[in-house]
């Protein structure tokens, strides 16, 4: 089930291989994702001393009353891969023209996880050949439907 989304992702970018990751939150942050609170938006994934990060997720507190004075919602979090994982994203992310972004977060049993992909950026013109199919897709659709 997906709890928040990035959903300006496909519009922009070309996803090439994708992951799944899980993600170290506090109580109180699981809480607040569990009730659909938070945003990707300008999220994107780094990698520092081996260990991959969220930068750019925002998460509010759950109860703004009780959260502690020091909560950023903003702070990185980390991101829980296998080594080959991150090696695959650190060789991406040095690579020219790619980068690393988090499509969503999901839940998966009793975890949060993140997918995460290693994306290209699209172009306008690649923009609207994406708009143009799913205007035709929709179209057809709604011609089989009144058959």
């Amino acid at each position: 089930m997906t709890l928040i989304a990035n959903k300006k992702a496909h519009l922009k970018y070309a996803p090439l291989e994708n992951f799944s990751a899980g993600i170290e939150l506090l109580g109180t942050e699981v809480k607040a994702l569990r009730a659909k609170l938070g945003s990707l938006d300008g999220a994107r994934v780094v990698i520092r001393g081996g260990e991959a990060f969220i930068i750019g997720m925002t998460i509010p507190p759950y109860q703004a009353a009780n959260a502690p004075k020091s909560y950023d919602p903003e702070r990185a979090r980390r991101l829980l891969l296998d080594k080959k994982e991150i090696a695959t994203l650190l060789a991406a992310e040095s690579k020219k023209g790619l980068t690393i972004i988090p499509f969503e977060v999901y839940n998966s049993k009793r975890f949060v996880k993140a997918r995460v992909s290693i994306v290209r950026g699209k172009g306008k013109s690649d923009r609207r050949e994406d708009l143009k199919k799913r205007d035709a897709e929709r179209e057809t659709g709604r011609i089989l439907k009144n058959r």
